[in-house]
């Protein structure tokens, strides 16, 4: 009998996350099969994703995909979006992931802000140090679960486990939830261009090349 090989939680939603590409599909039994050696909190929901991927016609998939992640703001792949909105202190912010990355020896794609989020967690599946970058936006994975989950988006199970891979939510992230519930993210209409996802309502898609699915794949 052949050996179920171990895949990381994180490599696994950050394959997900990425826009659903024919080879993708293609992939969809290696996934489940990935996804069933998860702990439960991860397997249950990345097991409904993947079932609601096998029973939809591809081209809607793609197309919900495109409604959700690129033309909702509320629902952005962009962790440092939620907390500083376009403003400077976002750029700020995404120099923590820079330094991160460089930490690790590793250069994020240039088409991508390093917070891009399958980016992120494909470095969390390499290096703990993107774990950490998830531990210290558990408040920003969250408003992007509770925004998924109001879209009734099947993409909030990814986001699921995702984030029943981190720790429980802390009394200073639920402070910023329900601040940035309330207010949403900040506003600034000097200074954007250089820290705005590029090209976002086009969207920019992919962490891994298209058709290298693969979720052996290091960086």
């Amino acid at each position: 009998m052949t050996a179920k090989v171990s895949v990381d939680p994180f490599k696994i939603a950050s394959v997900l996350l990425q826009y659903p590409t024919v080879a993708l599909f293609d992939g969809l039994s290696l996934l489940k099969d990935a996804a069933s050696g998860c702990d439960a909190e991860a397997r249950d929901p990345f097991g409904l994703f993947l079932e609601w991927m096998e029973q939809t016609p591809p081209d809607e998939v793609a197309r919900h995909y495109v409604e959700t992640f690129d033309l909702k703001r509320r629902c952005a792949l962009y962790l440092t979006y939620y907390r500083y909105g376009d403003t400077r202190k976002r750029g700020m912010a995404m120099v923590r992931f820079k330094a991160a990355y460089r930490a690790a020896g590793l250069m994020p794609f240039e088409r991508e802000l390093p917070d891009y989020l399958p980016m992120v967690l494909d470095f969390a599946a390499a290096d703990p140090r993107g774990v950490k970058l998830l531990r210290e936006h558990r408040a920003d994975l969250e408003l992007l679960l509770r925004a998924l989950r109001e879209t009734a988006s099947p993409y909030e199970w990814v986001i699921e486990g995702v984030c029943a891979c981190l720790p429980k939510l802390r009394r200073p992230d639920k402070a910023v939830i329900e601040r940035l519930t309330e207010t949403g993210p900040p506003a600034e209409d000097v200074g954007l261009e250089p820290f705005a996802p590029p090209d976002y309502l086009g969207g920019f898609r992919g962490v891994v090349p298209p058709g290298q699915h693969s979720l052996g794949a290091s960086r």
